[in-house]
């Protein structure tokens, strides 16, 4: 994996169960980490949890976010909102030109 090599450990974080998460490493063939966060602990230290509406019906989701953290855990960038095409290579860009 391209991340590795750049010594970036990529984590992803929902707030869908274990088992869902399981069932979905397994249908996209992901080598990615996941954790459930059903509690919304991260989610609210993140501050990605936004009001969202959906046919006329409001409800707190989750806002699509990326966080690169150094080695101490502190954030370097953020990116919010995101979109699922094109942003690996965008944060792949960013962390390379960091080396």
């Amino acid at each position: 994996m391209a991340f590795e090599k750049l010594n970036v450990v990529l984590i992803g974080v929902s707030r869908d169960s274990i088992k869902s998460h399981q069932k979905f490493i397994e249908e996209q063939e992901l080598d990615v980490l996941l954790l459930s966060d059903k509690e919304s602990i991260l989610c609210e230290c993140f501050e990605v949890l936004k009001l969202k509406k959906n046919y006329g019906k409001e409800y707190l989701g989750v806002e699509r976010s990326t966080f690169l953290l150094d080695e101490k855990g502190e954030i370097i960038k953020e990116w919010r909102n995101v979109k699922v095409e094109g942003h690996a290579g965008e944060v792949y860009e960013f962390v390379a030109s960091l080396k």
